[in-house]
Order: structure tokens, then C-alpha cells, then sequence
């Protein structure tokens, strides 16, 4: 790739914006669980229960 290529490239920052927004979505997850109370566990637990 010559250099003039490389600055006009945007492959690599899509990556990283792509990137930024799952984690993002992950923290956000995590977050709003903990507010809510939801822990696997219980859900597991509950769904198990339900099925016995």
C-alpha cells in the first residue's frame, strides 16, 4: 500500500469504533443487570425450579 493509501485507508478505525461499541453494549448489559437485581444464577435456579 503506498502512503497516500494509508491515510485515506478507514478499515482499521471502523474496526476500532465496531470494537468500542460492542464493549459499550457489553458495559451497558452489566450495568443495567446489577440495577435490575438479575443475576444468572437466580434465573437458572428459577428455570430449573419451573421445570422440576
Amino acid at each position: 500500500m503506498t502512503r497516500n493509501n494509508l491515510r485515506t485507508d478507514q478499515r482499521g478505525a471502523t474496526a476500532i469504533e465496531y470494537g468500542l461499541i460492542a464493549a459499550l453494549i457489553a458495559l451497558a448489559s452489566l450495568i443495567a443487570f446489577q440495577m435490575l437485581g438479575l443475576s444468572l444464577a437466580n434465573i437458572f435456579t428459577t428455570i430449573n425450579d419451573a421445570l422440576n
